[in-house]
């Protein structure tokens, strides 16, 4: 009896020691908290403050790194300025002398009013035969009939005067008769005098107008011009966004409004931005639809008459696609009725071998070529000197920077 009240005694000793082991132990180690419930795909997650993960960590629950969050945008305002990015600044290449550079791009186009044209002057005999020859190279090179006519008129006549026999002699007078044909006497600058200058840029969508915009405000900005620029093609949603990021390569400001904003207005702000900031151009962008709907050259007439309100608008800017050819004659005399174009931008002239196009337009509209585009870079836009333009056409050495 003895040894079973001693033997109760020690098991309960033995019970009462392992219940004071394990109580510790639960107290030390907290119970974990439920995972989170993960959330759907798309759906945006609230980060856990700071205090909370501290607390976590000291409870020794792994936590991962928060990431930083990102800036916060101030939405747009219709008509608000854009700020140039603090992004490292482009240089752009010197005008003078660009179309010296990009000569080779024209190489398509020496083959009909360049080599073409040599090669049947260089013939032993100018019969009559070599003579239409020459005049269907000109017309197929898009230089027009009657410009044709007066050219090849012109040239039968001093080579028969001349007694002329030679290739040199024959490629002299030919390219004066080209060059003569370009009106060299036309004035070809860019009016960016009185700050700002008001330059508006038109032209059909698909000929690379707002492209050539921001390369336009390239040309100033190497020329040591400051510019602004007016994203008033508010019809379609990735020309503002376009122009927006030629204007940050070279640290110039951009006034836009929202997708749909009446163009007039976007355009009156942009020149009222521009007055305020003391720029010396502002280059507006506009709407460019089919030449045909007559609400556009509406629209244009409007942005010209409520830009007016400022002072005048110092140039008309028509861009043209030079592969279009005869075809860009017309959109240029629809564009000239609205809006009293000064100049004419001439683009992706080195995709074409027409470049007689130059001769076609100045000869048609009375309105000079003032830019060519010659390639995709964004200083493939040259000033347009006809006798550099000529030289290239006949594979002579550039005779120098004066038109």
């Amino acid at each position: 009896m003895d040894y079973l009240v001693l033997a109760a005694i020690l098991l309960g000793v033995l019970l009462l020691a392992g219940v004071g082991l394990l109580v510790p132990r639960f107290r030390r180690q907290p119970p974990l908290p439920p995972a989170p419930p993960v959330p759907p795909e798309g759906t945006v997650t609230e980060e856990r403050p700071p205090a909370v993960e501290d607390a976590d960590r000291s409870a020794g629950i792994a936590v991962e790194p928060r990431p930083p969050a990102p800036p916060v945008e101030p939405e747009q305002a219709p008509g608000e300025p854009v700020a140039p990015t603090p992004a490292t600044l482009e240089r752009p290449e010197p005008t003078a002398g660009r179309l010296v550079r990009l000569r080779a791009r024209l190489s398509r186009s020496q083959g009909l009013l360049g080599k073409g044209l040599l090669n049947l002057l260089a013939r032993d005999r100018l019969d009559e035969d070599v003579w239409e020859e020459i005049e269907e190279s000109l017309i197929s090179a898009d230089v027009g009939i009657d410009a044709t006519s007066d050219i090849v008129g012109r040239l039968r006549e001093r080579t028969r005067v001349l007694g002329t026999r030679s290739v040199d002699e024959l490629r002299t007078l030919l390219s004066e008769e080209l060059v003569a044909a370009l009106d060299p006497q036309l004035d070809r600058t860019l009016n960016t005098g009185g700050g700002p200058s008001v330059i508006l840029v038109v032209g059909v969508n698909g000929a690379g107008k707002t492209t050539t915009c921001g390369k336009i405000a390239r040309v100033l900005v190497a020329d040591g011009r400051t510019v602004l620029l007016g994203a008033a093609d508010t019809f379609r949603a990735a020309a503002a966004d376009q122009l927006t990021t030629w204007a940050s390569r070279v640290g110039a400001e951009v006034v836009r409004g929202p997708e749909g904003a009446d163009p007039a207005s976007v355009a009156f702000d942009a020149v009222k931005r521009g007055i305020d900031t003391s720029v010396d151009a502002v280059l507006i962008d506009t709407a460019g639809r089919l030449q045909n709907k007559v609400g556009l050259m509406d629209e244009l007439g409007k942005v010209k008459r409520v830009v007016g309100k400022h002072g005048p608008v110092h140039e008309t800017l028509l861009v043209l696609d030079a592969t279009t050819g005869q075809n860009g004659l017309e959109q240029a005399r629809l564009f000239t009725e609205a809006v009293d174009v000064t100049g004419v931008v001439l683009t992706k002239l080195d995709g074409t071998a027409k470049g007689g196009i130059v001769i076609a337009v100045q000869r048609k509209l009375g309105i000079p070529v003032k830019l060519i585009g010659l390639g995709e870079g964004p200083d493939d836009l040259a000033p347009f000197v006809p006798v550099q333009f000529v030289d290239a056409l006949l594979g002579v050495e550039p005779r120098g920077t004066d038109a």
